[in-house]
């Protein structure tokens, strides 16, 4: 999966890397950046997707599409297909190109709008990436979890560089009866939830 990486899944992300760089160096307004996870975070969820059980998989905050990429390696791996839901137009828009671009449209859909508004028709979900803005972690979670099949993985991001703001859904996470859960201390921190 890592060894051979399609060269425009490949350019697209270097792409976006470096952006993503210079967002955060150049004093790009906080909503404006791209806010992506690191490349060893994509590859940590590449690998537990293709772990994950049969079911749907979602991605909840799309951002510019980079975990997409990650994500839509392991679709091809396993034979599955990613739902990606981005509430902001620009970034729904950038999202899409990336979709475009690195030609991952075959695995990966792009849904613009908000997650919670379409979660009712998500049921037997197997694997759910969630990086969206922290404020709706916990509503999500909720959302989520409910709708995991047995063995399915929730995996949310941001766990330890906003632990202040997360820290009652963390905590309601790891103290979850539903859920095997911890923190794992890669990239800016993964919460790592699997349905019981």
């Amino acid at each position: 999966m890592f060894h051979d990486v399609p060269e425009p899944v490949r350019r697209r992300m270097e792409e976006l890397e470096r952006r993503d760089a210079a967002d955060r160096l150049d004093g790009t307004a906080r909503l404006d950046r791209l806010r992506q996870i690191p490349p060893e975070t994509g590859r940590f969820l590449a690998l537990l997707a293709t772990g994950a059980p049969g079911g749907r998989w979602v991605e909840v905050g799309a951002s510019a599409g980079y975990s997409s990429l990650w994500l839509a390696l392991a679709c091809r791996d396993r034979g599955w297909k990613l739902t990606t839901f981005e509430v902001l137009p620009a970034k729904a828009a950038l999202a899409r190109e990336t979709i475009e671009a690195a030609g991952v449209g075959d695995v990966v859909e792009l849904v613009e709008g908000d997650f919670l508004a379409h979660v009712d028709g998500l049921d037997g979900i197997g694997f759910c990436f969630l990086d969206a803005e922290k404020e709706l972690y916990a509503a999500c979670y909720e959302a989520v979890i409910p709708r995991l099949v047995s063995g399915g993985l929730l995996v949310a991001d941001n766990a330890i560089n906003h632990r202040e703001t997360l820290q009652p859904m963390l905590d309601a996470a790891l103290c979850d009866g539903r859920v095997d859960a911890l923190i794992v201390p890669i990239g800016k921190g993964e919460l790592v939830c699997r349905k019981s």
